[in-house]
């Protein structure tokens, strides 16, 4: 008994370190790809392969990003550009979700609105965008209802598919302990929708920065998108790369907010550990 507690108590404050030591081997797996990119970026032009008056090394990047930081203009850029893709995206969410809850639960009325649902999805958003700023103006509210276009559609069409293809199964289940359809919607096919539902969103936050940045560089005067061309007719091809970098990173933090409030509204998919 005393060999089996020595054993136990030798192994117990290993686990800690094991964890840890796993821990840093996936984020270094995650990270070595990018780490290289990066490298060969800094590398490349300085030994020749590409030219340096057109992509400058990564340090030369990253201190003008600093640069702008510093002095606020990146902020302000960054600013312009996030309360117009949130301001378009938020609309999207509160019109696209209930209207696609309610055709997926209602066929006569997605029997009706398929056809412009089809002829709407298949449009980009920006070949609109010349109409949007001649209804609408040049002004925030053209690159407001851009933003709301393009997220409208991913949203709509998960939203759609997800209630009409929750399992039979279930709702026959509900139907079998005589829940009234109001309880069957909101508590069979409302949470087993989250997912596809989910999946719209994401798409359409990714869309919503790409379709911004297109339009702020058509026409604004403040936002990541301007700032790339304004950088780009000046010749200042490091604050250029910055804001490509700036509208990456943006990107990759919109993708993994919502993965997180997915991961949240979706607990009951997630596997036990036993």
């Amino acid at each position: 008994m005393e060999t089996i507690k020595s054993i136990q108590a030798a192994v117990e404050p290993r686990k800690p370190k094991l964890f840890v030591f796993s821990s840093l081997q996936k984020v270094f797996k995650q990270s070595i790809v990018l780490v290289a990119l990066f490298l060969l970026w800094e590398i490349a032009p300085r030994i020749g392969l590409v030219d340096q008056a057109f992509f400058p090394t990564f340090s030369s990047v990253v201190i003008s990003w600093w640069n702008m930081v510093i002095s606020g203009e990146l902020f302000a850029h960054f600013m312009a550009s996030i309360t117009r893709s949130v301001s378009g995206f938020g609309l999207a969410l509160l019109i696209a979700i209930p209207l696609g809850l309610m055709i997926g639960w209602y066929p006569l009325a997605r029997e009706l609105l398929n056809p412009v649902l089809e002829l709407f999805r298949n449009t980009a958003a920006l070949a609109l965008l010349p109409v949007f700023m001649l209804l609408l103006g040049i002004g925030e509210t053209s690159k407001i209802a851009i933003v709301l276009f393009a997220c409208t559609w991913p949203i709509l069409l998960n939203t759609i598919a997800a209630v009409g293809n929750v399992d039979p199964l279930l709702i026959k289940s509900a139907r079998s302990m005589n829940l009234s359809s109001y309880q069957l919607f909101l508590k069979v096919i409302l949470p087993a929708s989250v997912p596809t539902i989910f999946t719209g969103i994401r798409m359409a936050g990714t869309g919503a920065i790409l379709v911004l940045i297109a339009a702020e560089m058509v026409g604004a005067k403040e936002g990541l998108g301007y700032l790339i061309t304004y950088s780009q007719y000046n010749f200042q091809i490091p604050e250029m790369y910055a804001g490509i970098l700036t509208i990456a990173l943006l990107g990759l933090l919109i993708n993994q907010g919502l993965s997180m409030l997915e991961r949240k509204f979706s607990k009951w998919k997630q596997p036990v550990n036993l």
